[in-house]
């Protein structure tokens, strides 16, 4: 009788840890399906033709003389719709802030648009930490244990070396961190200042778009990719890392006085 107990309490082990597993109940995934929608239904009702340089184009004149005669409902109409966009993670976010830099100037494009996406990325960041973070650490087991252990430890300074570097997508940066457990306001603070540059530049492209609509030609869009202005951008990225770099030296250090 006491050798049968043991595979019956392996087994009620092994149940109550089954359902301690979290799954993905609608509870938790609806707002991830609210933000699915939301893309199907840009696309399906072509909201997307809004948010291209062709718009910009045709409605620069009606765009400029609104702003001038509502410009505080102009700063607050582009908060909110750079917000949305950056929540829901629709495309198009570089030509709002283009249209932002032609309309409102380089300085206080970048301002807002920089203010703005850390809002909306911070809506999406909480939404995949309410819906995913749970079903992510029980299904990633030790590794997924592993890298966010490795993440939290200098995670301001990774954050701020994704924002910077102008090839990892920004939905893709806005949803990782909610799965290593970033803290939120390390998150918020890498975001805001990892993003500055990166708008500047494109604020101030949009800032001269008069010139180029005049001449009937088109943006530079890979201006951030010349090497006056991307080089600058990795130095600050590589900065970012001198704290994890500091960290591994001391540590090896201890390990091996």
């Amino acid at each position: 009788m006491p050798h049968s107990r043991q595979p019956l309490e392996n087994h009620d082990r092994l149940e109550t840890s089954e359902q301690q597993t979290p799954g993905l109940s609608f509870s938790r995934v609806w707002p991830l399906l609210l933000i699915v929608a939301g893309i199907v239904g840009f696309f399906v009702f072509d909201l997307d033709r809004f948010l291209s340089f062709q718009s910009l184009s045709d409605n620069r004149q009606f765009l400029l003389d609104w702003y001038n005669n509502n410009q505080w409902l102009a700063f607050a109409i582009y908060f909110m719709l750079y917000a949305i966009c950056i929540s829901f993670s629709l495309p198009g976010g570089v030509w709002l802030t283009l249209a932002g830099g032609f309309i409102f100037g380089t300085i206080v494009a970048t301002l807002i648009t920089v203010a703005a996406a850390t809002v909306g990325a911070t809506i999406i960041f909480l939404i995949a930490r309410y819906a995913l973070a749970d079903f992510f650490h029980a299904k990633a087991g030790r590794m997924g244990h592993c890298m966010e252990e490795g993440f939290q430890e200098c995670a301001l300074s990774y954050l701020l070396f994704l924002r910077l570097v102008p090839v990892f997508p920004f939905w893709l940066v806005n949803l990782v961190p909610a799965l290593l457990g970033v803290p939120l306001r390390t998150y918020v603070i890498g975001t805001f200042f990892g993003i500055i540059p990166g708008t500047a530049v494109f604020a101030s492209v949009g800032n001269g778009l008069g010139s180029v609509f005049d001449s009937g030609g088109m943006p530079d869009m890979n201006i951030i990719f010349e090497p006056q202005i991307l080089f600058p951008i990795l130095a600050l990225a590589v900065l970012s890392l001198v704290p994890v770099i500091h960290k591994k030296m001391s540590k090896r250090k201890k390990e091996n006085p």
